[in-house]
């Protein structure tokens, strides 16, 4: 009676450590399992569903299109025309007259579409950010982070500087897969055909005499 009891008990005791061992790796793997859905719900694209839709919030909070949309008049004001997101300024759009021995008297002076730009580096006009072969349709990801982070104009080597309003915003400081994220939702905005006009850049002044 008692080796019967001694078994049953060792029969027991083998089951009990049999689930345990069975039922541990399960809920190590869930756990396991869990973290990484976690990690790659959304945390890829900054808790979005997709790279395209993080670059769409990036070009909103950044204020793309304070500059690359042309502005209409609105019942409250200037408001985006966004019949033309991102286009840039319109190419049938006059510039602002420009008087090189006034321009540093005078300021800033920027269209009424808030396009052009006219200062005492001369007038420079906002660029077609759609996906338009007249835009960056035709523009490869390498080309668009060197213009932004290096601030070259088409993001080619040996071309001038990005120019004001643009040399002056802090593109450069987002990193890679920010640009990268703003690059893919360009390219899939509505391509809108419009060319601008090319800049007209003033000489830089003379340094001052030495005293």
């Amino acid at each position: 009676m008692r080796t019967k009891l001694t078994i049953v008990c060792l029969c027991l005791f083998s089951a009990v450590v049999c689930m345990i061992a069975c039922n541990q790796p399960a809920s190590d793997s869930s756990t396991s399992t869990t973290s990484s859905d976690s990690t790659n719900s959304g945390g890829q694209y900054g808790g979005f569903d997709s790279q395209v839709k993080w670059g769409e919030h990036l070009v909103a909070i950044t204020g793309c299109n304070d500059c690359h949309t042309p502005k209409k008049m609105g019942p409250h004001g200037p408001e985006n025309d966004m019949s033309l997101m991102l286009s840039g300024h319109p190419a049938q759009q006059p510039a602002a007259a420009f008087d090189v021995n006034d321009a540093a008297k005078r300021g800033l002076i920027v269209t009424q579409t808030f396009t052009a730009w006219t200062g005492p580096w001369g007038i420079t006009y906002a660029a077609n950010l759609t996906s338009d072969s007249t835009g960056i349709g035709m523009w490869k990801e390498a080309q668009f982070l060197k213009c932004l982070k290096e601030k070259k104009w088409m993001g080619l080597d040996n071309t001038r500087p990005l120019m004001p309003p643009m040399s002056e915003m802090p593109v450069n400081m987002m990193t890679d897969d920010e640009l990268k994220a703003v690059f893919a939702y360009l390219k899939s905005t509505p391509p809108v055909h419009n060319i601008q006009p090319e800049a007209k850049l003033l000489p830089p002044p003379a340094p001052a005499p030495a005293q």
